[in-house]
């Protein structure tokens, strides 16, 4: 299809109910109102066919354009290196988390065994961005592929690198209320001495309390580290 083919199709599956709705959640102007499984699938169309036309035109105006962008990275079959290059130029156009999370949650790449040293190395220098919604991409990033054994503890390190900004310290509150489910031990030892500032620490404690898969006498324990 070509471009005004494809903002023609965004507006024939919009929803206004569902517009109005995710309006309230992703704070932006710029949405069409078009579901998420929709997006996905033209994605997957475009992924296919001339893709690169598609980021040339792309004018990254509507949510659901840099939505849709952000999920052809994960569809395309391409070398890793050549992905790099496609996702290094998209991410300057994330400006919410919806996008930044859905295209980080859909980069399957990210997972695969043998390039895992590699795209560990390509996280840290998003987080070392001086955008903070490509920190925060990072971070997410972190949180779907690498809680592991290998990487949990730079995990740590990187998370004390961080910007003094919400959607920042959000994610790495999220993403340590991970870590504490799957390495409890260490990251108990770390909420316990950490450099966060008292926000951060403390809406890591929160997210980790709100999980159903804590024991009541570990929330009682977490909530006398909360700081003042």
């Amino acid at each position: 299809m070509d471009y005004d083919t494809f903002i023609e199709r965004l507006y024939n599956l919009q929803d206004l109910k569902y517009k109005e709705f995710h309006s309230k959640l992703i704070n932006t102007n710029s949405l069409i109102g078009v579901r998420t499984p929709e997006l996905k699938k033209i994605a997957k169309e475009i992924s296919k066919g001339d893709y690169e036309e598609f980021f040339k035109n792309n004018t990254h105006k509507f949510y659901e354009e840099n939505l849709v962008h952000g999920f052809v990275l994960g569809y395309l079959k391409v070398d890793f290196n050549d992905l790099k290059k496609y996702i290094d130029d998209f991410l300057p156009y994330i400006d919410n988390w919806a996008v930044c999370d859905m295209t980080a949650s859909n980069l399957k790449i990210f997972n695969k065994s043998d390039l895992k040293q590699i795209c560990f190395n390509e996280i840290k220098k998003y987080i070392y961005d001086c955008n903070p919604w490509i920190n925060r991409f990072g971070y997410v990033l972190l949180l779907d592929y690498f809680i592991q054994e290998d990487y949990i503890d730079e995990i740590y390190k990187l998370c004390e690198n961080y910007k003094d900004e919400y959607y920042v310290k959000m994610s790495i509150a999220w993403l340590l209320s991970i870590c504490y489910i799957k390495f409890k031990e260490k990251t108990l030892n770390f909420i316990k001495q950490n450099k966060l500032d008292a926000w951060t620490h403390n809406k890591t404690i929160q997210k980790i309390i709100e999980s159903n898969r804590v024991s009541k006498y570990e929330k009682q324990l977490l909530k006398g580290f909360k700081r003042k």
